[in-house]
């Protein structure tokens, strides 16, 4: 058994078809059949069922893909700290990152990051709370940038920042004319713009809603807070907005932000997984995540 045939196993799990997973390889088609058949062989029990139309993971082989990736990602782990132990010049890191979280903070910390240690790449994956939290589980991301609550116990953070959170309405409503913070109590009949399901500031919203006792009204969904701003500025419904992605007053499709009498917040973490070796790169990461952030206004 070869580390490359675990990682061909695992590939044709995920495309779940031997065309599109020899094409990620870079290997031929029936090379990789091949090599599947070989290991079936080695190890006595079948790894997939194959049909005219599909391939899927028979239950030794669910159990054989696990397996496999934790290998996978020991192995990983073992070079990087061996890179680390022999003070090799090149490096690279994985960074997990939730989209209004990456617009606005990244573009602060990578160019900092990249002047000071230039022989470090960094790989950005953009997506949701939920895939992210799944992606750092399993190794996919060597830390993600995240905010809590976190949901996988697997998961160890620290907090980078902590930001409020502002009500966001259109300039006509007739919020804007009040002086005094909103009570959220107040919303309970407004209707309401969110992210889609599965990212973090989603969650916020109905916890937000739910703790003075309503669930939020949600007409529109969107993955873009951008877009979430400007339904907003248009007059369809009002939104929660962290402070940090306010737009500038009198730009274009600007809403009003108003402050809220709970005065609440959102606290940004860096998560790793429980255990895991954090390579040189990522101690490097953090601090200068820190350092950046810290003189933030």
């Amino acid at each position: 058994m070869e580390l490359r045939q675990l990682n061909y196993v695992i590939q044709i799990a995920s495309e779940k078809n031997f065309s599109r997973a020899a094409e990620k390889l870079h290997i031929a088609q029936p090379s990789l059949s091949q090599q599947l058949s070989k290991l079936e062989q080695e190890i006595g029990v079948l790894l997939f069922r194959r049909t005219t139309n599909s391939v899927e993971l028979t239950q030794a082989g669910q159990v054989f893909v696990s397996k496999s990736q934790a290998i996978l990602d020991a192995v990983e782990q073992l070079k990087q700290e061996m890179d680390d132990m022999a003070q090799m010049r090149r490096g690279r890191l994985v960074v997990g990152t939730l989209p209004i979280t990456g617009s606005h903070i990244l573009p602060m910390v990578l160019p900092v990051f990249g002047e000071q240690y230039p022989q470090i790449e960094v790989v950005l994956v953009e997506d949701t709370t939920a895939k992210l939290e799944q992606l750092t589980a399993s190794g996919g991301t060597d830390l993600s940038l995240l905010s809590l609550p976190l949901i996988d116990n697997s998961l160890s953070w620290e907090p980078f920042l902590e930001e409020e959170i502002c009500l966001a309405v259109p300039p006509n409503h007739h919020l804007t004319k009040r002086i005094d913070p909103i009570d959220i109590s107040e919303l309970e009949e407004e209707p309401f713009i969110g992210l889609k399901r599965g990212q973090g500031f989603r969650q916020i919203t109905v916890d937000l809603c739910e703790q003075v006792g309503f669930s939020p009204r949600i007409v529109f969904e969107s993955s873009n807070i951008e877009t979430i701003q400007s339904l907003v500025a248009g007059g369809m419904g009002i939104a929660f907005v962290p402070q940090m992605l306010t737009r500038i007053k009198g730009s274009q499709f600007a809403p009003v932000y108003l402050s809220l009498a709970q005065k609440p917040t959102r606290t940004l973490v860096i998560a790793s997984r429980k255990g895991r070796y954090l390579s040189k790169a990522s101690e490097a990461f953090i601090r200068t995540l820190n350092k950046t952030i810290s003189n933030y206004p």
